[in-house]
Order: C-alpha cells, then structure tokens, then sequence
C-alpha cells in the first residue's frame, strides 16, 4: 500500500512505495528552500527542473538537473533549494 507524506506545512508531499530497487518516495517540491535529514543512504534523482543542495559539511550548492541523481549518507542534514515546483524520485539504502 501506498504512504503520503506532508512536509514544510504541505510544500513537499510524497508517496511511498515498495519499488523493484527497494523502498522509494515520489514527490514534488514547491519551489523554496528546505533541510532534510536523513535515516538511510538516500539517492535522489530529479525527475523535472532542478534541484540545488548544499551537501553536509560543504559551503558550495551544486545544481542537480533533470534526470541526474545525488547521493547523501545516512543520519545528516542536507540543504535543497529549488526555484519552481521540482518532481523527484528517491531511494533509500
């Protein structure tokens, strides 16, 4: 079965699934800039537009366009900005 989630007062939502790869989320973000933690090793592809994050422990952003992917490691904070409502696909290890 599926799981919805509501983050930042509904500006990010996702859904949760169990997926060939392993547990995943789909979602969107509305364009703003967030902080997200993480539980898992997490491996995040965008599906439209863009995404900016700030890695933990790094000063400098780099931008992430559609169909490329980042990885963050399990039990950080990492920073996301995005500039227009932003689709993406995440995987969780």
């Amino acid at each position: 079965m599926f799981k919805t989630n509501q983050y930042f007062d509904g500006t990010v939502v996702s859904i949760g699934l169990e997926s060939a790869e392993g547990r995943a989320t789909v979602g969107v973000m509305a364009a703003g800039e967030y902080t997200f933690g993480t539980d898992t090793v997490e491996i995040m592809t965008v599906v439209s537009g863009q995404l900016t994050i700030q890695q933990p422990n790094e000063t400098e952003w780099k931008t992430f366009n559609k169909f490329e992917s980042f990885t963050v490691e399990k039990g950080v904070k990492f920073k996301v900005k995005c500039t227009e409502d932003t689709p993406y696909l995440c995987l969780y290890k």
